[in-house]
């Protein structure tokens, strides 16, 4: 009896082994997708941030454009004042009129 006895246990010994490595290998199966899945997650969260960070600089691009632009308008301004006034009095000979001798006339009518 001793010798078919072995025999069984083996036979159970390598059915408990294979259940267990099969355990082990839906284990590491789990463990392998979850980390995966993370990673994922992971790359998800930081094209979001980025994402986000573009918005940002793109709003600050137009702003800095229009201010840009604004500033253009306004140098333009300036240069132009500076301009008509050297040619009025370089060409056409007139000169800034002198405050104590302003007189100013009002317009509007008297009610």
């Amino acid at each position: 009896m001793s010798t078919l006895a072995q025999p069984a246990r083996a036979g159970r010994r390598d059915r408990t082994a294979s259940r267990r490595r099969g355990v082990d290998r839906g284990i590491l199966w789990i463990a392998f997708i979850a980390v995966l899945l993370a990673g994922v997650v992971a790359v998800n969260v930081a094209v979001l941030q980025l994402n986000v960070q573009l918005d940002q600089l793109g709003r600050e691009r137009v702003q800095l454009r229009d201010d840009n632009a604004r500033l253009r308008a306004e140098l333009s301004s300036t240069a132009a004042t500076g301009r008509t006034e050297r040619r009025a009095r370089n060409e056409l000979g007139l000169v800034e009129a002198d405050p104590l001798t302003t007189a100013y006339v009002d317009l509007a009518p008297k009610r």
